[in-house]
C-alpha cells in the first residue's frame, strides 16, 4: 500500500498471528475483562489507553480474543464511547499544536505543509465519520472552536 503524501511504497498493515482463542494462561473471564473495561472508559481513558492498561496491568493481551467485541463496542454498550471518534481527536490536538507553533515561527515552510496535510486528513476523516453515521451530519471543524476546547 502506498503512503498517503508521498511516493513511497510501503508495507501495508502488520498482522496477528492465527491465534482464535484467549491464552491458557489468561486470569480474567470475559465478563471481568467487560468490567475493567467499563470501569476503566467511566475513568475518561481512550480505547487504545484502555487496551494498553489491560496489556500492561492485568495481563489481557486482546480484548477481543477474550470477549469477542472491541473495546469501543463495549463503551458503546455502557454508554460510555465518546462523542467524537479518538482517531479524529488526535488529528485536531495535532492541528491545534500545529497552529499555535505556526504563530510563533511564521516562516516555517514544513510546518505549513504538514497543517495543510492534517488539514486534508481531518476532512477526509470527518467526511467518513459523517458517511457512517458516527458524527452528525451537521458536524463542522473549526479550527478556532477547536483550539479552546483542546489547549
Amino acid at each position: 500500500m502506498a503512503r498517503m503524501h508521498s511516493g513511497a511504497k510501503g508495507k501495508s498493515g502488520s498482522k496477528k498471528p492465527g491465534v482464535k482463542t484467549a491464552p491458557s494462561w489468561m486470569r480474567y473471564n470475559a465478563k471481568e475483562v467487560e468490567v475493567l473495561v467499563a470501569k476503566l472508559g467511566k475513568d475518561k481513558y481512550s480505547s487504545s489507553m484502555i487496551g494498553m492498561i489491560l496489556r500492561d496491568k492485568y495481563g489481557v493481551p486482546d480484548v477481543k480474543l477474550v470477549t469477542k467485541k472491541t473495546i469501543m463496542q463495549i463503551l458503546k454498550e455502557k454508554k460510555q464511547a465518546p462523542e467524537i471518534p479518538e482517531d479524529l481527536i488526535s488529528l485536531i490536538k495535532s492541528n491545534v499544536s500545529l497552529r499555535k507553533h505556526l504563530e510563533t515561527n511564521k516562516k516555517d515552510q514544513v510546518a505549513k505543509r504538514g497543517l495543510i496535510l492534517n488539514d486534508s486528513k481531518i476532512r477526509r476523516l470527518v467526511k467518513y465519520y459523517i458517511q457512517t453515521e458516527k458524527l452528525p451530519a451537521d458536524w463542522k471543524y473549526d479550527p478556532e472552536r477547536f483550539k479552546i476546547l483542546v489547549a
